[in-house]
């Protein structure tokens, strides 16, 4: 079928495949306001069940033209990606200066992590969180997902189960000592204390506490290391989607950092695989983890095709099985380029 495809595509009869994935409107300038009014997807998914053949793959992967004094900073904030995931799909494209009128891969389509699929799900490296609510019909899952800034390697955020407890408007932070010495030496600047709205605070203005932890979900005041490994150890987002959040998140729901290089999924009887970097260094053979995960999911894979998609771990979902359907636009699209 895809060979078919392919030569309808050269010669020119489905061109018009790109024409739902426009980017900003050419005349938006991509500055706070309009990232505080960017748009922010989710999807409602049939509640996903262990044994159960459920999809468990949302979102497209989109294109993007770069226009004038774009940077993929820039972008990657809009379409809501850390900055590394979008440089990742974009391997040799200048994150400061990329071309005017080249296009760029957007990634965003997720396989969602195993398997749990209740309040927040943080995959650590993947530096994304997935939040899960019930939806509106019986049976249904509101999912959305957001990128994250994470711990440095000297400082990991860790996994594990845990609750909010907390939610908090404008925190103060109270600074750990190492962390009072580290700005002091590196920057003169030596407060044990940072007021709540104080433009150097880097909690922004709101956080989730968590039971069992000193580790918090928060704001910050520094967005473009989202994506990044730029904290203590806490998680952060974007303002904008922090706020978008802070009134949605109850206290006492779930949090589970999890640890997953490897992800694989159902999409409408194809078999899909995504990899990310292990940014901590804890899991190894990425290949026998994508095998022992499609087997324990029973799911089919082509060896040769699995190979080649863990092989580069962009975070980009991989088809590594096809079923017999036809694909949507945005697959068809993503296949032949």
């Amino acid at each position: 079928m895809w060979g078919v495809l392919r030569g309808l595509a050269a010669a020119g009869l489905l061109l018009t495949a790109a024409c739902g994935m426009r980017g900003p409107s050419p005349a938006l300038k991509l500055d706070e306001p309009a990232y505080a009014k960017k748009p922010l997807a989710s999807w409602t998914i049939p509640t996903p069940k262990p044994g159960a053949p459920t999809d468990t793959v949302v979102g497209e992967v989109r294109t993007h033209t770069v226009r004038e004094r774009e940077t993929l900073l820039d972008l990657a904030r809009y379409y809501d990606l850390g900055f590394e995931e979008l440089q990742e799909a974009n391997p040799g494209v200048d994150p400061w200066v990329p071309p005017p009128g080249s296009v760029i891969v957007v990634p965003t389509r997720f396989v969602l992590p195993c398997c749990t699929y209740d309040g927040m799900v943080v995959n650590v490296p993947e530096m994304r969180m997935y939040y899960y609510r019930p939806g509106k019909q019986p049976g249904t899952t509101i999912v959305q997902t957001f990128p994250l800034g994470l711990g440095r390697n000297e400082f990991p955020t860790p996994t594990g189960v845990f609750h909010i407890k907390g939610k908090t408007v404008n925190p103060g932070w109270g600074v750990p000592e190492k962390i009072r010495l580290e700005h002091l030496r590196e920057r003169g600047d030596g407060r044990s204390f940072i007021k709540g709205g104080d433009p150097d605070n880097p909690l922004g203005k709101y956080r989730f506490e968590l039971d069992r932890s000193l580790y918090r979900i928060h704001g910050t005041n520094f967005p473009w290391g989202i994506g990044r490994q730029v904290s203590h150890g806490c998680a952060q987002l974007y303002p904008e989607d922090m706020a978008h959040l802070f009134p949605q998140v109850p206290v006492g729901t779930r949090v589970e950092f999890v640890y997953q290089t490897v992800k694989v999924g159902r999409d409408s009887g194809d078999t899909v695989v995504e990899t990310h970097r292990d940014i901590y260094k804890k899991r190894g053979r990425t290949l026998e983890q994508a095998r022992t995960t499609l087997k324990k999911e029973g799911l089919p894979a082509d060896d040769v095709r699995l190979q080649q998609a863990v092989s580069t771990p962009d975070g980009v979902p991989r088809e590594v099985h096809e079923g017999s359907r036809w694909p949507s636009w945005s697959e068809f699209w993503t296949k032949i380029f």
